[in-house]
């Protein structure tokens, strides 16, 4: 099944801008059983590890956490762009391949203590997850893993979470 996942997901060239192949997983979406199968080996994973939340990551990571979140039995937290967020938030800047970016989560979406994994689609250069897992810390929760579908190792992720707790279903 790994393989049909990733002969599904469709290489975009040039997207969204020159150079770049983009990973584009709305093929894998559309079809049912493969995206059920997604969803099913991500929840399989955390089903017996007393998650209290799921954390999707704006916007691929809505798809995919709150699917887990349901399965598992645990809630959802959306990490979203600045200004999304109706009360009270923490927020975060972290650094991209050229430039920077900012993300915030509700000040009161997870307690101490609380057991939580953070799920996205895809992991490239690994500065998305990593400010979010340095959030998760913040709050005090305990970071249980990160899960992706798809892995660009080319790009070294992992060089930026060293320490954490990554897991990937599919590596490009």
């Amino acid at each position: 099944m790994i393989d049909r996942l990733r002969q599904i997901i469709r290489d975009v060239p040039d997207f969204p801008k020159p150079g770049i192949v983009f990973k584009d997983i709305t093929t894998l979406l559309a079809e049912p059983e493969t995206f059920k199968r997604a969803i099913d080996l991500l929840a399989e994973r955390y089903s017996d590890k007393g998650i209290d939340k799921v954390i999707g990551v704006e916007s691929r990571g809505f798809i995919f956490g709150p699917a887990v979140a349901y399965l598992i039995g645990a809630g959802f937290v959306p990490v979203r762009k600045p200004g999304k967020l109706p009360a009270e938030t923490i927020s975060i800047e972290y650094e991209l391949e050229y430039g920077t970016d900012t993300l915030e989560m509700h000040r009161d979406a997870l307690k101490p203590g609380e057991k939580v994994i953070i799920i996205d689609d895809l992991i490239a250069t690994g500065g998305t997850a990593a400010a979010v897992a340095e959030m998760v810390g913040n709050l005090g929760a305990e970071l249980v893993e990160m899960a992706f579908l798809i892995e660009l190792t080319f790009l070294e992720p992992r060089k930026k979470l060293e320490g954490l707790p990554v897991f990937t279903i599919i590596k490009f």
